[in-house]
């Protein structure tokens, strides 16, 4: 009998489950979508229970699609956002929301509320600050559970284990309380490179000395794709599987995404060297992998091996992005919802627009896209986004030239998140991308031209999804290893080149660019004085 894997990925808003063949060829795909909860500004919360709900939901319906039988189903992973789920020693839910209901036992990755206390771990001056490009944000683990104990104190003494979203999820499908040496080193200041991987005296001088207590965290994290085990018959039976089925540990979701259009490099740590992955949909990733430790300035890690082993991963971002384009849709008059409908009619005008006026369209207009903060290369959680250029014009037509100039200003995001990396020791000059973003014809074309990097796409977008099954790959024995499952579960690609003839139009708009983060830091000095 053929052995198949199935790889689980849950995003903001949904969980999707693929099931793939030791080829990484797609043979069904369902996906459910997921609650979230938003009490207040700055607040997100999930309901884990909906969540798992969600996913075996997905499962299922990727099974009858696949038309494959559950015994089949050697291995399963999954990959999820960095949202941390609280729950008691019974495994019951534990309240993370003001309002006090036990559901939404999940802080939201995207969830600011922990600003504070992000900027009191970043003033401890801990040395884990220096892999996480020296300042603490606050979607990281440590902060929001610093906020959850400070203001919820009933829910933190009630707490008996604290997860990350991935380990949540193999532990419900495993029982397996092991954490995820891509999770740990990412979100929860985890050195896996050292030993002891934790920094107690970190966790003490952030009044969280008692985290491994309430948070059950183990003393080693687990090596991602390592075997957690099978699953146990509940989750079996509430998967459509087996029990024959192994549990991989799995990784963050942008970290599958980075294996999945970059993993199959790995051969020759070198030749990473040059390649970047950039996950784009609600907020953008981007991962640079390389044999040796490569910090860089406003950016996360280096991590040790929290994608490939004994590989250094390092991660830059951008806080919202397609929430950014969703956004200016609404804020605009003649915007209203931004369905997929209503994006595809503004690139359409857009495009109509682009044959008559050529790259000047809305020449003096500039935006810094950092309405969210900007994860990087400034690590700055409070900067704010600017519009320069506005008039009174509100029509449909204006809100076209305000979607194009802020497309813009993400791929010059993207540009000043490269340059630092190239700054560093990277020499990038190739760009992969997946994710929603692959779907907006404008940001393909401008992360090639205004970037200024050869774009590499998948054919078949599903590369979160392939990075996922590589680690179910490995942890059922279908691959030795996750290098060599993730090269012999690589899919085909596409290329775009950079057009030269627009290099100097966007040359000008990042200098532009590069003085408005300049005159921003100004004003903003004005009110600091």
């Amino acid at each position: 009998m053929e052995r198949y894997v199935c790889a689980v990925d849950v995003g903001t808003g949904s969980a999707r489950a693929g099931i793939f063949d030791r080829a990484g060829t797609l043979l069904g795909r369902a996906e459910h979508p997921i609650l979230m909860h938003r009490p207040k500004a700055d607040h997100a919360e999930h309901d884990s229970q909906d969540i798992w709900g969600a996913v075996c939901h997905a499962v299922k319906g990727a099974i009858a699609r696949a038309n494959v039988p559950p015994q089949s189903v050697a291995g399963i992973s999954f990959d999820a956002t960095c949202s941390i789920v609280v729950s008691d020693a019974d495994g019951g839910q534990v309240s993370v929301s003001e309002n006090g209901e036990k559901r939404w036992d999940t802080i939201v990755w995207l969830d600011h509320r922990a600003l504070a206390e992000a900027d009191e771990c970043t003033a401890s001056g801990n040395r884990v600050l220096d892999y996480l490009g020296g300042v603490m944000s606050p979607e990281m683990a440590t902060p929001k559970l610093m906020w959850l104990k400070r203001h919820l104190p009933t829910s933190w003494n009630r707490a008996a284990h604290i997860f990350d979203l991935a380990d949540y999820l193999a532990w419900r499908a495993s029982g397996s309380l092991a954490r995820s040496q891509c999770t740990m080193t990412c979100k929860w200041t985890y050195l896996a490179h050292e030993k002891p991987g934790w920094q107690r005296d970190f966790f003490a001088s952030v009044g969280l000395d008692d985290i491994f207590a309430r948070a059950g965290l183990p003393e080693t994290a687990s090596p991602v794709g390592s075997d957690l085990g099978p699953l146990t018959v509940q989750a079996a039976s509430e998967l459509g599987l087996t029990s024959d089925c192994r549990v991989a540990t799995g990784v963050i979701d942008a970290y599958a995404g980075a294996l999945g259009v970059i993993g199959g490099l790995a051969g020759g740590t070198d030749e990473l060297n040059r390649h970047l992955a950039l996950i784009a949909g609600t907020s953008s990733c981007v991962m640079a992998m390389s044999p040796a430790a490569r910090p860089f300035v406003g950016g996360w890690g280096p991590y040790y091996g929290a994608a490939l082993p004994e590989c250094w991963i390092a991660e830059g971002g951008q806080s919202a992005t397609g929430a950014l384009l969703d956004h200016i849709i609404r804020l605009h008059g003649a915007g209203g919802e931004p369905t997929a409908e209503r994006h595809r009619a503004i690139a359409e005008r857009i495009m109509a627009l682009r044959s008559e006026q050529g790259l000047d369209l809305a020449g003096r207009l500039h935006v810094l896209p950092d309405f969210h903060g900007n994860r990087s290369p400034l690590a700055d959680p409070h900067a704010l986004g600017v519009i320069s250029g506005l008039t009174l014009d509100a029509s449909f037509d204006n809100l076209c030239h305000l979607y194009w100039r802020t497309a813009v200003a993400i791929a010059l995001g993207v540009r000043h998140i490269l340059d630092t990396l190239n700054a560093g020791g990277f020499s990038i000059d190739t760009l992969h991308v997946t994710g929603g973003h692959t779907k907006n014809p404008l940001l393909m074309e401008l992360y090639a031209d205004a970037v200024g990097c050869t774009v590499v796409e998948p054919i078949a977008d599903e590369a979160v999804l392939i990075g996922t099954a590589a680690l179910a790959a490995t942890a059922a024995g279908l691959y030795p290893d996750v290098a060599s499952a993730c090269a012999g579960m690589r899919q085909p690609v596409r290329e775009r080149k950079p057009n030269p003839a627009t290099r100097t139009r966007f040359d000008r708009d990042y200098l532009v660019f590069l003085e408005m983060h300049r005159q921003r830091r100004q004003l903003d000095n004005i009110f600091k004085s």
